[in-house]
């Protein structure tokens, strides 16, 4: 099954693209060099030929290759909103968390995620569970996974709850110095500074003199364009 799906991927192969890919990725794993367009045009036929458990089989294969166009690959063939049954999906995406080392697979990773807690969302108590992590790829993806809840004009009193549950998150990672760390928490804020600038105002009162100056600034950004 990996062979057929796998040398599809391949057919596209550009090695020019793949040395560039794997400079600007900074990545040692095998890179071939395929566009995530073509990612994209690819999974999306394999969703619709595929049953949901033929789909999770397929995409821990295309995972544990380790070549980076096919861990792409695994995490958009489960990115996508209504699957059902989802319980086996959501258990191999909790499996890739320990496996994260860049952004880029972490973050395609996480969009699939994010469908899975959107559609469950007491699986936020798994979630936090990261929160609790030695490895910073697995923390980071609590805040990145979790991004809808800044995506709401108008929340249900549950969901400003778990937006306050995440915030809590976002402070607990306040003293942590590592960039992406950082990174992240400025990306969560910003996000949510779009819909509900009175909890980011409030999070920077509190938190802001803590941050690092780069994180603090990008938190705000969007307020500053909108203010």
């Amino acid at each position: 099954m990996l062979d057929h799906y796998l040398d599809q991927i391949k057919a596209h192969a550009d090695p020019e693209r793949a040395v560039g890919m794997a400079a600007y990725h900074k990545m040692k794993r095998p890179c071939i060099g395929v566009a995530n367009p073509i990612i994209n045009d690819l999974t999306r036929d394999w969703r619709r030929e595929l049953d949901v458990e033929q789909r999770v089989e397929l995409a821990k294969a295309l995972w544990d290759t380790d070549i980076y166009e096919a861990r792409l690959a695994a995490a958009k063939l489960l990115t996508q909103a209504r699957i059902r049954p989802d319980d086996g999906v959501w258990s191999l995406i909790q499996s890739w968390v320990p496996e994260f080392d860049s952004w880029a697979i972490a973050d395609h990773a996480c969009m699939a995620g994010q469908k899975r807690l959107i559609a469950d969302p007491t699986r936020l108590d798994d979630v936090e569970n990261w929160t609790r992590s030695d490895h910073m790829w697995t923390r980071r993806a609590a805040l990145v996974i979790t991004l809808p809840w800044t995506k709401q004009n108008h929340p249900k009193p549950i969901d400003l709850e778990r937006r306050d549950r995440i915030l809590g998150w976002a402070a607990t990672y306040v003293p942590d110095r590592d960039w992406f760390i950082q990174k992240a928490i400025a990306w969560w804020l910003r996000e949510l500074s779009k819909h509900d600038a009175p909890r980011v105002v409030a999070f920077l009162d509190e938190h802001g003199d803590a941050m690092k100056p780069f994180a603090r600034k990008e938190a705000a950004r969007q307020m500053h364009k909108t203010g």
